[in-house]
């Protein structure tokens, strides 16, 4: 319901905004309606007849597949196979929304089919599958600016407070994320574990630069020179910052 609420609104813009999102496989479909009858009175119908569910075309053996290599995660290619068509996705209490849809399964049985649709009839079914997989970035991005930036954990009542602070932190997400690429060369250490391997950087990563940076550079006028890290023999003192820079 509310993904039919949200495409009906990005589709009413003046400049439509093209929503690209999962979809069920029981979504109720239809087609266009066809021409009205010059002796039927009455309001237009906004629909069609119903069309097959995206399960039923799944099982369907009459279904065309088109088999296709995909840019993936990670920036590999993955062979999947794809059908796709247009249709009206009804949900009672809402206009019919139209869409583009895209049914995709996995000929090595690695992940169970999955479905996407666009708000724009006439986008790519191959570009759709790209935007959907673009989103990855973005949600990384939420996700560690919430975990090391308190992004959506502020309690605020203020629509403007709101405003204010949501491009503040995501400013310093970017600022953090320049900073150690200046501090680095374009290339910060990479911190793994036995159980987590990782060839590139992460935001940790980046942030805990940053800190160590800053922390060993800057001077604390209120602590006198010759008691300074006194207590934290020299040997230790590095790895127990480069320890705490970490720390969420």
């Amino acid at each position: 319901m509310a993904a039919v609420k949200l495409g009906l609104r990005c589709a009413r813009f003046s400049n439509p905004v093209t929503f690209v999102s999962r979809l069920r496989l029981d979504a109720v479909l239809h087609a266009p309606p066809g021409p009205q009858p010059k002796s039927k009175p009455g309001p237009k119908p906004k629909k069609g007849n119903r069309l097959p569910s995206l399960a039923e075309r799944l099982v369907d053996p009459t279904t065309s597949w088109t088999r296709q290599y995909i840019d993936w995660y990670g920036g590999r290619q993955r062979l999947i196979e794809y059908v796709t068509g247009t249709a009206l996705w009804y949900t009672p209490g809402y206009d019919p929304l139209p869409i583009r849809w895209v049914l995709v399964r996995d000929p090595l049985g690695e992940f169970e089919a999955t479905a996407f649709f666009a708000t724009d009839q006439a986008a790519d079914p191959l570009q759709i599958l790209n935007w959907f997989i673009m989103r990855w970035g973005l949600e990384v991005t939420f996700e560690e600016a919430r975990a090391h930036l308190g992004l959506e954990t502020q309690r605020q009542w203020s629509d403007l407070a709101i405003q204010r602070t949501m491009p503040a932190l995501l400013g310093l997400f970017s600022l953090i994320t320049l900073l150690a690429h200046q501090l680095s060369d374009g290339q910060p250490p990479v911190q793994t574990a036995a159980w987590y391997a990782k060839r590139q950087a992460t935001f940790s990563d980046a942030i805990a630069l940053v800190r160590y940076h800053l922390w060993t550079t800057l001077e604390f006028v209120n602590s006198p020179v010759e008691s300074r890290f006194r207590l934290i023999p020299n040997a230790i003192l590095p790895g127990l910052v480069e320890t705490i820079c970490y720390a969420r």
